[in-house]
């Protein structure tokens, strides 16, 4: 499995009654089928994992493998602060037939950095599926050291890649410079893609390519080939949505756009709420530059 392109993180969509929307969510694979996507991610942050029960886990893992029909690879997210319920979910995402898992950092326990060393190994050991790090010290309240990334990358021949959401170029250019020879590193933030590849990362899991999933991918395509006025390009075309996505907690503002083009429901689950009125005009002027609405 390759990890590099434009990966995205999809949205878990919720019918009126709160369910998970079927329909809508088979409707954005296929989007993302046409769109030259490099693969799949459900259950992640953006896929309001934290508040799916693990029948619904089960479910959109299910539903997403269903749709792509191994036309994109699928990772699946596993996100817990339980390690052996970390092992638990990589071993039933795994048996569903996931391709790959997104391995959140333990949220809410704070563990050191060789509690996160052992959690990461432990999880990496109880399957065979490539192993991608998750780093976003913001919702996890640790940072994953690029030292402590690499002994991970290293001594975990299934740990394959790290999405990187610290939001420091340094750790980056840390992690290219030393990692094993076929870690990638993926983007965890979608303003930060093109400096990111431009150190030496891969990729990106995308929440903009939910909406926007071919000039992602384009975007990853053309730095990756060394064409980086291209980049440049649709960089800075896809600049605006990048910054307005993230003007209230992600996945506010992406599934208000989703719903503003038409594409599933706006409303996510509690604890968020729906996107404030004040966002949304800054929201709505920013496809409407795109060209989606």
């Amino acid at each position: 499995m390759k990890f590099e392109g434009s990966y995205v993180a999809l949205v878990t969509p919720f019918a009126r009654d709160g369910s998970i929307d079927e329909p809508a969510l088979r409707r954005l694979v296929r989007r993302q089928l046409r769109a030259g996507t490099a693969g799949l991610v459900p259950c992640g942050s953006t896929g309001e994992a934290a508040t799916l029960s693990h029948d619904e886990f089960r479910r959109v893992v299910t539903l997403v493998l269903e749709e792509s029909r191994g036309l994109l690879p699928v990772m699946a997210g596993v996100g817990t602060n339980s390690t052996a319920k970390a092992v638990e979910l990589a071993r039933e995402a795994e048996s569903l037939g996931a391709d790959a898992l997104l391995v959140l950092a333990p949220y809410y326990n704070k563990p050191t950095q060789e509690g996160l060393y052992r959690h990461f190994r432990a999880v990496a050991a109880g399957t065979r599926l490539p192993v991608v790090v998750y780093n976003i010290p913001g919702r996890a309240a640790v940072n994953i050291l690029p030292a402590t990334l690499l002994r991970i990358a290293r001594d975990c021949p299934n740990a394959a890649a790290v999405k990187e959401a610290s939001g420091s170029l340094d750790a980056v250019s840390e992690i290219v410079g030393a990692a094993p020879k076929g870690f990638a590193v993926l983007s965890g933030d979608d303003s930060l893609t093109l400096p990111m590849l431009a150190v030496g990362a891969r990729g990106v899991v995308s929440v903009a390519a939910n909406l926007a999933p071919r000039p992602m991918a384009e975007l990853c395509a053309a730095a990756l080939a060394g064409d980086f006025r291209r980049a440049r390009v649709l960089h800075r075309r896809l600049f605006p949505l990048m910054r307005a996505l993230f003007v209230e907690t992600n996945p506010i503002p992406v599934k208000a756009a989703l719903d503003m083009m038409g594409l599933c429901a706006a409303a996510p689950r509690l604890p968020l709420t729906p996107l404030r009125r004040e966002h949304a005009a800054c929201l709505r002027g920013s496809l409407a530059g795109l060209g989606l609405i």
